[in-house]
């Protein structure tokens, strides 16, 4: 399910630094999250598991004060009201999902998340979520790219 993403830098590469940063930093939470053994009972020790997490939490982070925040700069700046009206209709649900990632971390650092079946359980829902995550922000990104690359040339 994940795979899907992996390429999207070659999609969306060189829209901008920032975007193509955080594009690497989502292929490195992919490869960490399948280094957890993805839906098989994971052997994760500690420190794999934190390691995962922090990235996570710094792909999150960025995607909410940076990328989007861009985003929404360069569409604001080219009148992209197709744009922005679909960050308004997306936005909401990165939320949900950020959301869910900052409650898996917080799980995950008080301890009640760290083997077993609650573990495969909660890396499952994360999975799913991810997914959803990474086609809205890539919807978003071709939409607003894709509308400012064809007005640029206008120009």
């Amino acid at each position: 399910m994940l795979e899907s993403c992996r390429n999207a830098q070659e999609r969306w590469g060189g829209v901008h630094q920032l975007v193509d940063r955080w594009l690497r930093d989502r292929q490195d939470l992919v490869q960490a999250f399948d280094a957890l053994g993805g839906l098989q009972a994971p052997k994760s020790n500690g420190e794999q598991l934190q390691g995962f997490c922090q990235l996570l939490l710094d792909y999150v982070s960025a995607g909410h004060f940076e990328v989007y925040e861009q985003l929404m700069s360069e569409a604001q700046a080219f009148g992209d009201t197709r744009g922005l009206e679909l960050a308004k209709q997306i936005y909401p649900r990165l939320e949900a999902i950020t959301a869910a990632a900052l409650n898996f971390n917080d799980r995950c650092d008080n301890g009640d998340c760290r083997e077993g079946t609650c573990l495969t359980s909660e890396l499952k829902q994360l999975r799913q979520q991810l997914h959803e995550r990474f086609e809205l922000e890539d919807c978003l990104i071709e939409v607003l790219h894709n509308a400012h690359e064809q007005r640029a040339a206008a120009v």
